[in-house]
Parts: C-alpha cells; structure tokens; sequence
C-alpha cells in the first residue's frame, strides 16, 4: 500500500522519467533475449546468417544507407560488433576467427572508376602467355599478364598451361578455369581472344622472359616498344614477373580481380568442390583444411628428410640431383629443419593441433598429393581418426573424369581449402599463399600458420623431456596466439625475393580500412 501511494503520489515529471526508464530496460530486455534466441537459432543450424537475423529482429532500426565506394555504413558496424559478441558466446576459441570488422574489401567502384575501366578499343598488340609451375604458380602468373596486358593495353590470348612441371597434367585453361567468365569478368579492364587472329598468328614472335619482380616503368617503357614494333609478344614465364609492392592502386585491384574473382574454375571442378564442402559440413559440422606437403617432390626440393628411412632419403637426393634448375644439391636437412625452412611431418603436425586445442572428434580435410614415406599419414590419423581426402570423399565416378589431372585435382583441393572453417598450411608454397591470400579477400577467415622453426624445437624438447605436454600446449598456443589470419599491413622486404606476397596477403592493395574505425 505504501509502494502504490508513493507511485501515485509521485511528481508528474520525476513518474514520466521512471516510465521511460523501464521502457529503455524493457527494450534492452527484449533485444537480450533475441539475441539468447538467436544463438539457440545458430547452434542448430550454422547456416542462418546472424545478420539477417539481427536486421529482421532487432528492436533498433538499423536502417542501411546506400552503399558507395563498397563502404559499410555505420549501421552495418554496429550489427558487426553484435555479431561478433554473439558469435564469442557460441564458437569454441578454437574455431573462432579473428576480428577483421575494421577492414573491407575494396577492389570495385561505383560504377567503377573513369580511369580504370578501358576506353581505348585500339590494341597496341597482343600477348601469348606460356604459364609455368603447378595450378596456384600459373594463377598468380596469369594474374600478373592481366595487369601487365592493362599497363601496356595489349590484347591477352588465353593462356597456355605448364605441361612439362613436376605433375606433367595436359589440361588446357579451357579444361581448369571457366573462360567465358574470365573475359566477362575482366571485359572493362582488357581485351581477351580464344587464339590469334589468322594474320597475326603467321607473324613471327617476339619471345621474352620478362624481369622478375618489375614495376610498371618497365613494362611501359621497353617491353612496350616491343609490342608495338612486332605486334606479338610472347612472354615464356609469368611467374613474379610484376613486383609486389610499389605499383600504382588501380593495377593492385586488378590483380586482384583476376586472380580471385575471374579466374572461377570449370563449372564441373566447382560443382564436385561444392558436394565435397557439404559432405564435410552436413549437420552444422566444422573442418580443417590442412595443406600438409610432406610430399616428394617438396621433400626433395627443401633437402628434408626428417623421420625418413635411409633408403627414403637416398631416392629424395637422386631426385634432387636430376632437376637441373634445382640449383642447390648438397642440403643438410637438419639445420634446414631447425631454421623452420621444411616442411612439418604428420606426426609434428598432429602435435601441433593437438596443443592449440582441436579436439580429436575434429574432421581433417588433407589438401595435398601423395604424402610421401612408408608411414604416410599414420601418426597424424592416430591422433585425428576423421582423415579425409578427395579420394575417399568423392566416389569413383566423380572422380573418374579427373583421373590424372593433377592440376584439376588441386582445384578441387583449393575449393574445399578455401570454403574450410579454418586453413592451416605446413609450408609456406603457392598453394599456401594463395589460399591465405584468398581467404583474407572474402573476409580474413581464420588461417593458421604454423612458426615451425619455435614449433619443432619445441616438439623436440617435449620428446627429450624437458617440457611436460601442460607447458607444451601453453608454449604453443603463445607463439601462434597472432598467427590466426588476423589483418595487418603485408611486409614489405630491401629485397623483392624475400618480400611477403602480394596475392598471399592483398592488405594494403585491395583491402581498406573503414574510415570510422581509423
């Protein structure tokens, strides 16, 4: 009674104040329990996008303005910050990936900027391009011709593909890549034919290995003599031939376009890499894509013989000593193993995702040829019993038409690579680095890279006894606590050689920063 009486006998202004605030705390109330309801929503089905959910549910009008120049509103970050508490509540750490809400991909205009969509219909000439090395080296190459074509406004003929390379796959580009939506894709940007023209083709070509790591002077300057002089240019190697850094924006973007946006696989490669992903997530399931490339050729190549037998390392050096472009034949596999130059073995990798955390239940997607020793992946499926590959995930029939198609095999790998909850990479190769690099356009998913030099000295300690497994695993997960793929600028080196890669990590380049969060 005393309550009511002080309620009614409360002043007007001070009873309209109290009011409002149960209404805000109702409102906050509500909007708490939605998002309770909406993790439940998550747990049971993984598929439903949060935002969505937010945008159709939430008590506050997170009203969308028009999107210019791919920047996010101000709305849309503060449905990311929610996201991201959210998704804390409900990911293990483990699975969880790194914060990236600052950041957005920015290789597209509006409209796409005057001076970078192509005006000119008149050709300085063509380009014949002769790929090499294995499916990601000829990605980044072709990518790299797209740019160089724009510098000197050549006319690209589709790509030819490395046939003499360790694999010797005779696919064409035709039989890997969708080549209708590469021009489509690119049409603005260059001018792209099947073959040469009949009277162009019977012109005698000029034949070049252009300078590795150039910039754009290079190109506009000689090279484009060249071209305009012999009106075909063929260009025998394409790998490295456009330098990392110091290229102007608009050339930056259009690497990017190429190379993860045009250059789509063969409708067949993606519609099998697409039924693989699902098998491996149906029921809301989580896997990693682990490029394991304890494989010979990269054995043989690093000089890396741990945990081999005698007879296995002998076969490595004879291999070695064929190759004539490998220049280094005599290699102290040891010291190369201590310097984090090898590649990891299963068993160091196992151990290795054993002390970040991953339970043992974890499904494993291997993204690499044959592994190569007598135990093969044994140690590694001791410890992680739900070992998968494309030849035990397909059929026999879906795989039939890939038989001996390495190059059409590792798109299917980097399909299901890139899709994977988390990527984790045993050596640094092109696969790697294109995988991350792609995997950093469409939103920094969560990409672990393993310290392997700290890391096998630290396997080895744990082997001799001076570390217990408890501080093993804190040791571990210290030294990759900021190895997730989480942003951050890609470092530039005195030497192009030893610089990060540009398609490996495309921030600064065709990743920006949101102007609010600066």
């Amino acid at each position: 009674m005393n309550i009511l009486m002080r309620y009614y006998c409360m002043p007007r202004r001070k009873l309209s104040r109290t009011i409002f605030g149960a209404l805000m705390l109702l409102t906050i109330f509500t909007f708490f329990v939605k998002i309770k309801l909406m993790s439940s929503l998550l747990e049971a089905n993984q598929d439903i996008n949060p935002i969505s959910l937010l945008r159709r549910n939430s008590p506050f009008n997170f009203k969308k303005s028009k999107v210019i120049d791919e920047e996010e509103t101000m709305a849309s970050h503060d449905i990311e910050e929610t996201i991201s508490l959210v998704n804390k509540q409900i990911v293990p750490e483990v699975w969880r990936h790194p914060r990236s809400d600052k950041f957005y991909k920015c290789v597209h205009r509006a409209g796409r900027r005057r001076t970078e969509v192509r005006k000119v219909k008149a050709t300085n000439g063509y380009m014949v391009v002769r790929s090499n090395g294995g499916l990601n080296q000829m990605k980044a190459g072709i990518s790299d011709m797209v740019a160089i074509a724009k510098l000197m406004n050549a006319t690209l003929v589709l790509p030819t593909l490395d046939h003499k390379s360790f694999w010797t796959d005779p696919s064409e580009f035709k039989d890997i890549f969708n080549w209708k939506h590469f021009i489509k894709t690119l049409e603005d940007d260059i001018v792209i034919v099947d073959s040469l023209p009949p009277r162009y083709a019977r012109l005698k070509k000029a034949r070049r290995s252009p300078a590795s790591w150039s910039k754009g002077a290079y190109y506009k300057g000689n090279i484009l003599k060249l071209l305009k002089d012999r009106k075909v240019l063929e260009f025998t190697h394409t790998d490295s031939r456009l330098a990392n850094n110091g290229v102007s924006h608009p050339i930056q973007r259009l690497r990017c376009r190429a190379m993860f946006e045009a250059l789509k696989f063969h409708e067949n490669i993606e519609a099998l890499g697409n039924k693989l992903v699902s098998r491996l997530t149906e029921n809301g399931g989580r896997y990693i894509a682990l490029h394991l490339r304890y494989e010979m050729d990269m054995l043989a190549f690093t000089g890396c013989d741990h945990n081999l037998t005698t007879m296995e390392s002998t076969q490595l050096q004879k291999l070695r000593l064929r190759v004539k472009h490998w220049k280094e034949k005599n290699i102290n596999g040891s010291e190369r193993r201590l310097d984090g130059v090898c590649p990891m073995t299963p068993r160091e990798t196992g151990l290795f995702l054993q002390a970040l955390g991953f339970p043992s239940n974890t499904k494993i997607y291997i993204v690499a040829g044959k592994i190569y020793g007598q135990n093969g992946i044994d140690d590694l499926q001791r410890m992680f019993p739900n070992i998968y590959c494309h030849s035990n995930l397909a059929t026999q029939d879906e795989l039939q038409r890939f038989d001996g198609k390495h190059n059409q095999l590792a798109a299917l790998d980097y399909i299901v690579a890139l899709e994977s909850n988390v990527f984790v990479y045993t050596h640094d190769g092109n696969m790697a680095k294109a995988v991350r690099g792609h995997r950093i356009y469409e939103g920094f998913r969560k990409t672990i890279s393993p310290d392997r030099g700290n890391l096998v000295s630290l396997i080895d300690k744990l082997d001799e006894g001076e570390l217990q497994y408890e501080e093993f695993s804190t040791k571990v997960k210290k030294l990759h606590r900021n190895r997730d793929g989480a942003p951050y600028l890609r470092e530039v080196g005195e030497i192009p050689k030893f610089e990060e890669n540009f398609y490996a990590n495309p921030l600064p380049g065709c990743i920006c920063e949101k102007p609010w969060a600066r």
